[in-house]
């Protein structure tokens, strides 16, 4: 069933629909990047101020200029981590529209879904994003630990955290959340397996930005298999 849904989904991902929620996501996410360098950029220009005092020096001009550039590097290069996981969440927010393309595609008879309110999927996607990093952050303790199964760790937690997301987004449009939340912790092990098939990509460069896709039109489809059950 896993299987069948995910060659489903790569049998889609010509759709227009699937690319705008991509662009979508990556758009957001170099906004916000540009946004934050130069936030950080003022940021500091505020605080050193053009002229600052130093021991044995006396009045520099030039320290503000040094921590800004700094600074802005310092956030080109925290984006190298963070730019998956924020991407993921930006993209998170369309995903209701990719969940429509493949119902329209493969289940056309299916009633109208019930569409998720703008400020909810912000909030969901919030929440979402916190708990991928704060998780990702905690398990960075488990691969110094068993360096081995590094990589089977980071598979496993985010196949966990992704199968949960995505099931919970394609089920509840048609459940509603609560039935949603019964449907995934009586299939969790399903759930989890199909997760950590849209994992083992995240280690792939470019190839993970499209992960949230992906994920979304196959729990769609394993949402629908389930139900038929």
């Amino acid at each position: 069933m896993i299987f069948t849904a995910f060659f489903k989904t790569l049998g889609q991902t010509g759709d227009p629909r699937f690319r705008k929620v991509l662009f979508l996501g990556l758009g957001l996410t170099i906004a916000l990047l540009i946004a934050a360098c130069v936030g950080f950029y003022l940021l500091v220009q505020w605080l050193v101020g053009p002229e600052t005092a130093l021991p044995l020096l006396g009045e520099v001009t030039w320290l503000d200029d040094i921590l800004s550039v700094g600074s802005v590097f310092l956030v080109l290069l925290l984006s190298v981590f963070l730019m998956i996981p924020v991407a993921s969440a930006f993209t998170s927010m369309f995903l209701d529209e990719v969940a429509q393309a493949v119902e329209d595609k493969h289940y056309p008879a299916l009633p109208a879904a019930a569409k998720v309110p703008f400020w909810d999927a912000v909030k969901d996607t919030v929440n979402f994003l916190g708990l991928l990093i704060a998780a990702n952050i905690l398990a960075l303790f488990l691969y110094v630990m068993f360096p081995p199964a590094a990589l089977f760790i980071f598979w496993g937690l985010n196949g966990f955290l992704l199968g949960r997301e995505y099931f919970t987004l394609a089920a509840a449009r048609r459940v509603g959340t609560a039935e949603a939340k019964k449907l995934r912790r009586r299939h969790s092990t399903t759930i989890w397996a199909a997760g950590t098939l849209m994992a083992v990509p995240l280690s792939v460069p470019l190839v993970n930005l499209v992960i949230p896709i992906l994920g979304a039109a196959t729990f769609t489809h394993i949402y629908h298999a389930l139900a038929r059950r």
